[in-house]
């Protein structure tokens, strides 16, 4: 599902709520999600996941046009841990 298809979905699950209105919404909680991942802060959505953020050290890494060695700095990435009940859905529906 992109974010274009969620904000539709949005808007037709909710009447009363005007396509931009559903286009604001979902801007919103993506932009404090990431507001609060870059300030080094947890996420925990129950019934669905987590997502957190990962430390990756600086390593040696290798071009792969050139074969070239290519320093690749430290970072952090988001991680997404997906909840029980998340996964207990996903699991039924390949089971049906």
């Amino acid at each position: 599902m992109t974010k274009s298809e969620l904000i539709s979905r949005l808007a037709a699950h909710f009447p009363q709520l005007v396509t931009k209105d559903a286009e604001l919404s979902v801007k919103m909680i993506i932009d404090a999600m990431a507001k609060s991942l870059s300030e080094g802060q947890r996420i925990e959505i129950r019934g669905f996941g987590s997502f957190d953020l990962n430390y990756r050290p600086p390593r040696i890494g290798r071009n792969p046009k050139s074969g070239t060695k290519v320093q690749v700095p430290e970072k952090y990435v988001p991680h997404f841990k997906a909840g029980k009940e998340m996964r207990e859905r996903v699991d039924n529906i390949n089971k049906k």
